[in-house]
């Protein structure tokens, strides 16, 4: 359940990234704050089991910044 809610949010952010580039960074950064305090709170369990913890986390951060940049990538590459 978890992955499809990841995969939903990345197809939102690659889609407002390509329809509105500039509007479509402050929902990217309410994503990332919102994994950013998740992976905070994973990282503070002791020992190794907060270095798993926050991994599912980072790994998420990375994926939905990397679709909203790859949005105003193509948005930037179409001809005008």
């Amino acid at each position: 359940m978890t992955i499809a809610i990841i995969i939903a949010v990345c197809i939102i952010l690659l889609v407002l990234g390509f329809l509105l580039p500039r509007l479509s960074r402050h929902p990217q950064r309410g994503v990332d704050k919102t994994l950013g305090g998740g992976q905070g709170v994973a990282s503070a369990l002791p020992g190794k089991l907060g270095e798993w913890a926050q991994k599912p986390f980072s790994s998420s951060r990375k994926a939905t910044n990397k679709s909203a940049a790859k949005g105003r990538e193509g948005r930037s590459k179409m001809p005008t």
